[in-house]
């Protein structure tokens, strides 16, 4: 009888540390490379944003409900922002943004002669499908890392904070690359 009593807590507190306090996610396409690729696993943290509102740089976790399934993508505005995307220029509220995280993929795209960010309709922000640069309260814009490869913001529009799962903080699997996740 102990031993069911045991198992019957430990299966309560996994279910509860699992379906609200932290999620596992597996990274699933290119749009987050060089920074994650297919196949790793991150945990999520799911309680950061019943505390406080994302920031910019933080790699969260949320649904898209027209996809049935869960992105992986970087805050580059939060509500009030002005953004403005072009190139492989990054400007929040008039002013040019450094993206580290990016910073050697643009030098090699540069050193090809090319900009890493393609061109196209829907590559630079605003654009075709979304014209407002200001982002709306109860949201966040998020981009791919991999602004070549990524559906994003600029093309599913504004992520609401409802369908929010958490913020990306540590990548568990491949063990060789355990470590916590850098944001911003």
């Amino acid at each position: 009888m102990e031993w069911v009593k045991a198992l019957a807590i430990a299966a309560i507190l996994v279910l509860v540390i699992r379906y609200f306090l932290f999620a596992p996610f597996i990274v699933d396409g290119p749009s987050m490379e060089p920074n994650f690729y297919t196949g790793e696993r991150l945990i999520v943290n799911k309680v950061i944003y019943d505390i406080r509102e994302p920031k910019r740089g933080e790699v969260i976790v949320f649904h898209v409900p027209d996809e049935g399934r869960d992105f992986i993508k970087r805050v580059i505005g939060v509500p009030g922002d002005k953004v403005k995307y072009e190139g492989d220029n990054l400007y929040i509220n008039g002013k040019k943004v450094d993206e580290p995280y990016l910073a050697e993929s643009i030098a090699n795209a540069k050193a090809n002669g090319e900009i890493f960010n393609n061109e196209g309709t829907d590559r630079n922000f605003p654009n075709a499908n979304f014209t407002t640069d200001v982002v709306p309260e109860g949201t966040v814009l998020a981009f791919g890392d991999n602004r070549r490869n990524s559906k994003d913001s600029r093309m599913i529009g504004f992520v609401s904070d409802k369908e929010i799962v958490g913020r990306a903080d540590i990548i568990f699997w491949p063990a060789a690359k355990m470590s916590f996740v850098k944001h911003g």
